[in-house]
């Protein structure tokens, strides 16, 4: 129901008041009586419970005449307004609610189980828009304006908030929110359909086995969700590093160092990116360490850190396929200060890499492990992929619904035995090739 209510102030004419003045004017009424900052020592529930009741009495004295519900919604509004996000409250509190996307006051859309989808909610304005993202930077000492009109960063609460506005913004303020996401055993993802048993129990003795394992994929394909459910895989009594430009792993391990990358200061100083992380790591005795995504020169030092002596190292990446992602770490390393030709990066890549796990995002917004590639290449030959698993999908119905099976391939047979000497056992659903001829094996680069 939207709330729009008769203003009995000289001012109105008695003229009905949209929903969006109507809070602006009993949020400043409200500011008016109460002190924020006395009652930030109260716990956040008991905070809200007195605002609720000092509104309540001024609605009660001033006006206007609302029925229950619309009462209700008023003093919802505007204690949103003036302790949390405004209208970004309540779809902050919908658990199914993964990314939250506001385009300037009038479009906000949000994405659930993988789709994307206008909800019909909006801003009164810009202004209003903007009070409130500079509500949410303040959290975390940060600004936003002409001068800074570009913000990422981590909420406190853990979400991952960009801002854009204008002049680069056209379309207004714009506000991006990237829900914390929960932590999935692997177990839980093949009940989702991301994966099947076979390709678990493969998974599960390449992490126990140290194997370096790539997972590849685009925007919400599911990346950090799939590695931080591998990350549970590794070993209680191993030191593991997470470095993170915004901490999105929940690992449950004893033993584990979380690392964070710093934006510059206000004087623009003070910044420490993923590459400094990912060296100084280095320093700290890791036995295995993981790279939530690499984009850039940091990607030189993380290849290798895999190739001398940390395996069972985990890193994602941006890439559409298995061939692409080799292709992206080749460039990307090459971002570094130092110069190396590509054959050395090729070089670096054939020995630090053993497996791909490549993700995909369907049209239904269910994500699936598209493919299971192992790298068979050395040295400074072109990059040769191994599929061993795959997810093959069929043709799309008339319910949008994509079905399809996965399907195994012959494991490679140093692959096989590294697993036997790591004491893993095959999985039964694979084979092992005799000879690389008996092998699903295709050039990339």
């Amino acid at each position: 129901m939207s709330l729009r209510a008769r203003v009995t102030s000289p001012e109105d004419n008695g003229g009905v008041r949209e929903d969006g003045h109507l809070v602006a004017v009993y949020r400043a009424k409200l500011l008016e009586e109460i002190d924020l900052a006395e009652m930030s020592a109260l716990a956040a529930a008991e905070r809200r419970a007195r605002l609720e009741r000092v509104l309540g009495h001024i609605i009660s004295r001033e006006g206007p005449v609302l029925s229950t519900a619309e009462r209700s919604q008023l003093i919802r509004r505007v204690v949103d307004e003036a302790l949390g996000l405004g209208v970004l409250e309540p779809l902050l509190e919908d658990a199914s609610i993964t990314e939250i996307m506001v385009n300037g006051p009038d479009q906000v859309f949000v994405e659930r189980a993988g789709r994307v989808e206008q909800v019909p909610v909006r801003f009164a304005s810009d202004e209003q828009l903007m009070q409130t993202i500079e509500r949410i930077v303040s959290t975390v000492n940060r600004r936003v304006d002409e001068a800074n009109p570009m913000v990422d960063a981590r909420l406190p609460s853990g979400e991952r908030v960009n801002v854009i506005i204008p002049p680069l913004a056209l379309t207004g303020p714009t506000l991006t929110i990237r829900r914390f996401p929960r932590a999935y055993r692997l177990r839980e993802l093949v009940d989702l359909g991301t994966l099947d048993e076979p390709i678990v129990l493969l998974l599960s003795g390449l992490i126990r086995a140290k194997f370096n394992v790539i997972v590849s994929g685009a925007t919400g394909s599911g990346k950090t969700t799939l590695l931080n459910a591998l990350s549970g895989l590794i070993p209680e009594g191993e030191r593991v590093i997470t470095v993170e430009d915004a901490a999105e792993l929940q690992l449950q391990q004893a033993h584990v160092i979380r690392l964070e990358t710093r934006p510059p200061n206000v004087e623009g100083k003070g910044r420490i990116t993923v590459r400094d992380l990912v060296r100084n790591s280095l320093r700290m005795r890791p036995d295995r360490i993981i790279v939530g995504e690499v984009r850039g020169g940091e990607t030189l030092d993380m290849l290798q850190a895999m190739s001398t002596g940390h395996d069972g190292s985990l890193a994602t990446v941006h890439a559409n396929s298995a061939e692409d992602a080799l292709m992206r770490l080749q460039t990307l390393a090459s971002m570094s200060e130092v110069t190396i030709p590509f054959e050395a990066l090729r070089d670096q890549i054939n020995s630090a890499v053993d497996c791909i796990v490549q993700l995909t995002r369907h049209a239904d917004g269910t994500r699936k492990v598209g493919e299971v590639a192992m790298l068979s290449s050395y040295g400074h030959e072109t990059y040769r992929l191994t599929s061993v698993a795959r997810f093959d999908a069929r043709p799309v119905g008339a319910d949008r619904v994509v079905r399809g099976h996965f399907t195994y391939d012959r494991l490679p047979r140093r692959v096989a035995d590294r697993l036997y000497m790591a004491g893993e056992p095959l999985p039964p659903a694979f084979g092992v090739a005799a000879t690389d001829e008996q092998l699903t094996t295709r050039e990339a680069g």
